[in-house]
């Protein structure tokens, strides 16, 4: 793992991969789909009980197998363990040096301390998955923001996952065809995590959309991701990616202005494309939007 060589704009339409599946080895390799810009292999909720070990073994068996010189450099690979117990037999395997990183779900003040004992000393990007009760509680988030804050963690953290599936499911509710994420109570849910935590520098990604079909509204739902300042979106199957990564295209009159902003010599306001810019509000967003463009680009 190269940490200064990611950042979070680069992960686009993050596939989930059940650690079950018999091509693992081709998907985590970057062979399987040329257009993957990260993959969590996942050993939770895609994965049954009674599959768990399984799952570990086939991990374990294509972590040693992968060839580094085999790999996509350009393609962040993760698990997404089920526990600290998981975790910890993940980082004992041979070659849990081939991955970029972790997704820690359910993540909460409980876990953090084991997850930093497991870690300590270990070099991996991070990202944890916002969606058990505390996501609802605002102190409960503004006490974890605080505490991600700490020590090495902060520069260790890649995004925050928001898991809008269990979150729903928490509301005893499911997505309803037709409709985006924006159009059910954890709209307003989504705007505060956004205030919570992009404010302390962290980066957030949108959660699934369930109906591997309904491009229009996937398509819809990933342009308001993209608004409310999410950095990518988790997908469930390849179909997905274009759709999602199109709704996270820089325009070319959007790159220009960012690119005008980040000149030394910038004025303090002026007009490009019928839009008004000023130098001092708009250069953490012309950041950005470079960043993002730059990633989308490889």
């Amino acid at each position: 793992m190269k940490p200064a060589t990611a950042c979070a704009p680069h992960l686009g339409a993050s596939l989930y991969v059940p650690a079950t599946r018999s091509k693992l080895g081709a998907v985590l390799s970057g062979r399987e789909i040329p257009a993957l810009r990260s993959v969590i292999a996942c050993t939770e909720d895609a994965v049954a009980d009674g599959e768990l070990e399984g799952a570990l073994a086939n991990l374990a068996a294509v972590l040693r197998a992968l060839d580094p010189s085999e790999l996509r450099p350009d393609l962040l690979r993760f698990v997404r363990v089920r526990n600290p117990v998981v975790m910890a037999r993940v980082l004992a395997m041979p070659g849990v040096e081939k991955l970029d990183g972790f997704v820690l779900p359910k993540f909460t003040m409980t876990v953090l301390p084991q997850y930093r004992a497991l870690l300590k000393g270990r070099n991996f990007w991070l990202m944890p998955t916002l969606e058990t009760p505390e996501v609802f509680n605002p102190d409960a988030m503004h006490e974890l923001s605080r505490a991600l804050c700490q020590d090495e963690w902060k520069s260790r953290i890649l995004a925050l996952r928001v898991g809008g599936s269990d979150l729903l499911r928490l509301l005893g509710l499911r997505r309803t065809r037709g409709f985006t994420l924006y159009d059910t109570p954890l709209g307003s849910l989504l705007s505060q995590l956004v205030l919570t935590f992009k404010p302390l520098g962290f980066a957030l990604t949108a959660p699934v959309f369930d109906f591997i079909e309904d491009e229009h509204v996937l398509a819809q739902e990933a342009r308001r991701d993209a608004a409310f300042g999410f950095c990518g979106k988790t997908a469930i199957h390849p179909a997905q990616i274009t759709t999602i990564e199109a709704a996270f295209h820089v325009s070319a009159s959007e790159l220009i202005a960012a690119r005008r902003l980040m000149e030394p010599d910038c004025p303090a306001v002026f007009k490009h494309d019928g839009t008004m810019y000023e130098a001092v509000v708009h250069r953490d967003w012309a950041r950005q939007v470079i960043a993002r463009r730059e990633m989308l680009a490889l």
